[in-house]
């Protein structure tokens, strides 16, 4: 965007270069417009940034991550040092672990929306790495001069890395069962017994754990770098930016979960986290977030877009551009369609597939990406169909939260093709189900054969449904089934936040309890939960703990708890072994068992055996009580093509036991092989184990699930 500046109200502010920096010791030369960031050359490195607005920029050469003042100062002119909108220069002789940054001058006319304050120190947001140690956030929101209390960034040269022949695994989506979790909060407590806690190395020391629970991907939340020196006192408590959806760096792994964050080893540490996770397997998602950015609203810290085009990168409030739209309620929203805005989420994305080995992507607050500069939705938004299209990125998984903060919800509809969706629906219509609600059958059906309601008549398909129950935000699964409300008091804010309809049930007391009745209800319903989530046609997903019912005190925004609410308690295992042993037990038999893991929709097709590939029944077969308004029961049979067993499940959600009708089979016999009503190990049971049903009617206790296989 380009925009006249009225000289008189906008005068330009020329770079000032501090007297105490050294004399020069590099020689430079124009440099290179691309590619974008610090590149490294066998002679030097190339440094190139985008502005079209700045009238002059200085590159600033520090010896260290600590030191208060650059060693060299290099001078950037719009007639030396700029292509187009693209500032470059090559310093000859430099090499990796070089630390750097910018200062950009520019006119400051803010009710035109440029921000350039050629006294504020920015960081390339390109770079590979960027250090903190000096960094004062509070000084980045003032005016003036913060050389002393600002970030570096470092030259990292990401080829050099040996990845032993590692590849993205490239497993198809519909074999894909995903494990939502947090690095730091994964290893974070005492009890997970790992060499460096919270970190990646600390991922890489549970591997045998998240083998043994049988996932295949985890999706780990944000792991670009954030603010984590950001933190702030409540009732005797440390709050803190826990969750890192406020990116600063989208090139950088996060420091924090590093073992060395000052030596420059970020990527390394990163990539051999990877690297041990795809020899065990299991693919490594990642949740980005595009659609803003730490530098906040007009009051928050420059540090790096705003200082060098806040014109372009940002979203403006036209009346009046020194405003931020806030379409992400987190401040500001980043400028997505903008043909630089876009480029930089392409340019990312394929450098964490190409250089760091990422399986896939889940984008926060997706929707925000489909707008366009006025704010409503586009119809081929350019960010979103560069990715989908993009060959780089084309066996790459992408996952959209098809919704942002200002109300577009896109859950069925999000633009592009091979885009899955976090189905809100999905998650919505199940947990009411299993509470108790009536009338809903056809909805669940619905969602349990892939959601064709939603994806069908688009030409999607069931892979296009990431289904879920719980995740990050919002209760964990031992809290739904533990309380009726939300209990967020420790996060300072009165209670006020996070999302007040859980469609929760308690199981009759609210939070913990010692009573035997009310805990073995509430082990059933979460079997119920896992159960349902499993033998959905789509993909899979759960957050981090479910499997061993961890709680967090009924907090469903723990968003800035760094502590045992947001942690994974490694006692759980062992306490809730049962637990565990199902929710394995469970993913080994969706596995098993490619009929419940389908690419494609239910056409009513035949088997060999002359079955449908899908019949509805209630407590009676083919009568599913579609019109029934007080139904909470709902059986279904699904064939198998494969010469597999056939499966019938029999859902009563109803308080009291029932008697279903089992359908006939001709040459083959039904046999149990879950049954949620019953304690561990008779729930589930191992293959070849299973027991006979000889009768034409079988009992589901109330709240309860069974499953039978044809063999």
């Amino acid at each position: 965007m380009t925009v006249e500046i009225n000289a008189k109200r906008a005068p330009a502010r020329a770079p000032r270069t501090k007297t105490s920096a050294k004399p020069s010791g590099f020689s430079v030369r124009a440099g290179i417009p691309h590619p974008l960031g610090s590149t490294v050359f066998p002679d030097g490195v190339n440094f190139s940034i985008f502005s079209e607005h700045a009238l002059s920029m200085e590159l600033l050469l520090f010896a260290s991550e600590d030191a208060l003042d650059p060693m060299q100062v290099v001078p950037m002119t719009s007639e030396a040092n700029k292509s187009f909108h693209f500032w470059h220069v090559f310093v000859e002789g430099a090499t990796p672990g070089l630390h750097y940054a910018y200062r950009v001058a520019g006119p400051d006319a803010r009710a035109q929306g440029l921000r350039f304050d050629p006294e504020k120190i920015l960081i390339d947001p390109y770079a590979f790495g960027n250090s903190m140690k000096l960094w004062d956030r509070a000084a980045a929101c003032r005016p003036g001069d913060n050389m002393h209390c600002s970030m570096r960034s470092v030259v990292i040269d990401p080829l050099d890395y040996d990845w032993e022949g590692d590849r993205p695994l490239n497993r198809p989506m519909q074999d894909t069962v995903i494990y939502e979790m947090h690095v730091g909060g994964f290893t974070r407590s005492d009890g997970a017994k790992v060499a460096a806690p919270g970190s990646f190395r600390g991922v890489i020391e549970k591997i045998p754990y998240l083998q043994s629970l049988g996932v295949t991907a985890v999706e780990l939340l944000p792991v670009f770098q954030f603010d984590d020196k950001q933190s702030w006192e409540f009732d005797s408590r440390k709050l803190a930016n826990y969750w890192g959806y406020s990116t600063m760096a989208y090139f950088a792994p996060h420091a924090g979960y590093c073992e060395a964050p000052g030596e420059a080893a970020h990527l390394d540490e990163f990539r051999e986290m990877v690297k041990a996770l795809h020899k065990a397997g299991i693919e490594v998602i990642l949740d980005v977030v595009f659609n803003h950015t730490d530098e906040g609203n007009h009051e928050g810290p420059t540090f790096s877009f705003r200082g060098l085009d806040n014109l372009n990168y940002y979203y403006l409030v036209p009346e009046n551009r020194d405003f931020y739209f806030d379409y992400t309620g987190c401040g500001n929203t980043f400028n997505c369609n903008h043909p630089i805005g876009s480029k930089m989420i392409l340019d990312c994305l394929r450098f964490w597939v190409e250089h760091m080995h990422v399986d896939g992507f889940r984008f926060d607050e997706g929707s925000v990406l489909s707008r366009g500069p006025n704010g409503a939705p586009m119809e081929f938004p350019p960010a979103l169909w560069q990715v989908e299209l993009d060959e780089a990125l084309a066996t790459t998984k992408v996952i959209a939260e098809a919704w942002d903060a200002a109300g577009l919800y896109q859950v069925g509809h999000f633009p592009g093709f091979r885009w899955a969706e976090w189905n809100g629906v999905y998650r919505d219509n199940i947990r009411r189900f299993v509470r108790g609600h009536a009338g809903l059958v056809g909805d669940v059906a619905d969602c349990l054969s892939g959601s064709a309601q939603l994806y069908q008549s688009s030409g999607h398909l069931p892979v296009n449904s990431v289904n879920f129950i719980t995740a990050h935000d919002g209760f964990t699964l031992n809290d739904l089934v533990s309380y009726n409300g939300k209990h967020n008091d420790a996060n300072g804010e009165g209670n006020r936040d996070g999302v007040d309809d859980n469609m929760s049930w308690n199981c009759g007391v609210e939070g913990p309890t010692d009573d035997p009745a009310v805990e073995a209800l509430r082990d059933r319903q979460v079997k119920n939960f896992a159960t349902l989530l499993m033998l959905s046609q789509g993909v899979p997903m759960f957050v981090m703990g479910d499997e061993v019912r961890r709680s967090q005190g009924g907090n469903n925004n723990a968003w800035c708890q760094d502590n045992e609410i947001g942690w994974f308690d490694w006692s759980l295992p062992d306490r809730h072994a049962g637990q565990l042993r199902f929710w394995s037990e469970l993913i080994a038999f969706r596995k098993a068992h490619p009929a419940v893991h389908r690419g494609r929709f239910f056409t009513g097709a035949l088997n060999e055996r002359g079955l449908v590939d899908i019949a509805w029944h209630g407590t009676e077969l083919g009568k599913p009580g579609w019109d029934d308004p007080q139904s909470r029961a709902l059986s279904w049979t699904v064939a198998a093509f494969d010469g597999g067993a056939d499966i019938h499940v029999i859902a009563n959600m109803y308080w009291d036991a029932l008697s279903f009708a089992v359908p006939h089979q001709t040459g083959r016999n039904w046999y149990r092989a879950i049954d949620t009503f019953q304690t561990s190990p008779d729930d589930i049971l191992k293959p070849g184990s299973e027991t006979l049903v000889a009768d034409e009617r079988i009992t589901a206790e109330g709240r309860s699930i069974i499953v039978l296989i044809s063999k």
